[in-house]
């Protein structure tokens, strides 16, 4: 997930939560006890407002601060100690990106209306996300390109399913020009990954921004999707589908788990419970931190100045835990190379995990492709339906008990 520096129109403003305030209770409605929603797009407005009242968890919600202990915190690579650095922890929790479910959206059949803004990384970022039709990530695209993979609206997505998904929707995302790359099997391998990266494609650039800011296409800059210079490494976003459990996790993968968090190419993780999908961004001693999507906010739509209303879009209380046992097996881990040098940082980081005494990797790194695997076509990145099934193969097992969570 982005990190995200303030402007200087807002800064986070945590609440004065102390070590005695209870852990978050959960609540409960005359329409059953609340939990995690299906995706859905649009609908009669009684329904929604029941869906709201259902599932919206967070709404009555106490919020129980970080304890007392001398255990550091790992948020997304970063090392934090609690007696010394508390106000700095909930600052960089704070400035996350925290995506949880809205209310009167438009629905999916809606047409965006050309609006004038200036352009803007940070703005653009939160586009790509908005609940908009022409958004590359909107719950809007994110379902459509679900169907197209078999999977109706209103059906649970897996976090496998939704790696397959994200790698799908990045092929139309000129603006950021990411090399999505989902690895198979628990295995990730080393040259797929540098073939990928190294393809020669337009990157992104300031250079290549219109003369005139005031014309937009499908809510970026137009001729802000690349510049003539040829990247040498597109950024990776690279996501490793696992299970480490049959039912529960097991033990020898907790200590591998909780050293993803402490590198700096995290993105964090993706899972949760059966039914009720979390995003992970760190951990503190047994427990996992999380964002928790299962509050309902109003859409954001844009004004006429340009600005995005980002209030919303940070989560200004301490943050969700769990026990790291209590983690449903099937999980998406997520990591982000910038750079071919961070890339092979990370290579040696991995390797050093298997020195980890008592512990399991969780993902096999190799050079190559092994020979018992099929050799997957990395740089086909069309949405052929022989690729959607081929996937489908290895995922559908695992994926009816979870909703879509976008990193």
């Amino acid at each position: 997930m982005a990190d995200v520096r303030f402007h200087p129109h807002f800064r986070p403003r945590p609440l004065p939560l102390g070590p005695d305030w209870p852990r978050q209770r959960p609540v409960a409605s005359r329409c059953g006890t609340v939990g995690a929603t299906p995706l859905s797009v649009g609908g009669r407005r009684g329904k929604m407002d029941a869906a709201t009242l259902t599932y919206d968890t967070l709404r009555f919600a106490e919020f129980e601060d970080f304890p007392e202990t001398s255990e550091p915190v790992w948020i997304l690579g970063r090392k934090y100690s609690i007696s010394t650095e508390k106000d700095e922890i909930l600052s960089d929790v704070a400035s996350r990106l925290w995506f949880t479910y809205r209310k009167n959206f438009p629905a999916i059949d809606w047409r965006w209306t050309q609006r004038k803004r200036q352009p803007d990384s940070y703005f653009s970022v939160l586009n790509a996300f908005i609940d908009r039709k022409d958004s590359y990530y909107s719950i809007h695209q994110i379902a459509q390109m679900g169907v197209g993979e078999g999977k109706s609206i209103g059906q649970w997505y897996g976090p496998n399913t939704v790696a397959q998904v994200l790698k799908k929707l990045a092929v139309f995302d000129t603006w950021s020009a990411l090399a999505v790359h989902v690895a198979m099997d628990n295995t990730v391998v080393m040259e797929d990954i540098r073939r990928l990266c190294r393809g020669g494609l337009p990157c992104v650039g300031a250079a290549a921004l219109p003369a005139d800011p005031g014309r937009h296409c499908n809510g970026f800059p137009a001729g802000a999707e690349v510049s003539n210079r040829l990247a040498p490494w597109r950024p990776l976003v690279l996501l490793i589908p696992l299970r480490l459990g049959l039912t529960d996790i097991n033990e020898a993968y907790v200590e591998t788990l909780k050293h993803c968090f402490m590198m700096p190419q995290s993105l964090g993780v993706i899972g949760g419970k059966p039914n009720s999908a979390h995003y992970f961004i760190g951990y503190v001693g047994e427990e996992l931190i999380y964002l928790d999507p299962h509050t309902t906010q109003p859409a954001v739509e844009f004004a006429d100045s340009c600005f995005i209303p980002d209030e919303s879009f940070h989560c200004q209380h301490p943050p969700s835990r769990m026990g790291v046992r209590e983690l449903d097996p099937s999980i998406a881990v997520g990591f982000f190379c910038q750079t071919e040098e961070d890339f092979d940082d990370w290579c040696r980081r991995v390797r050093k995990l298997s020195l980890l005494g008592g512990a399991l990797p969780m993902f096999e790194l190799v050079e190559q492709q092994p020979s018992h695997l099929a050799c997957p076509d990395v740089l086909n990145l069309s949405l052929d339906s022989s690729d959607v099934e081929r996937l489908e193969r290895f995922f559908d097992s695992e994926d009816e008990d979870f909703e879509i969570l976008s990193l």
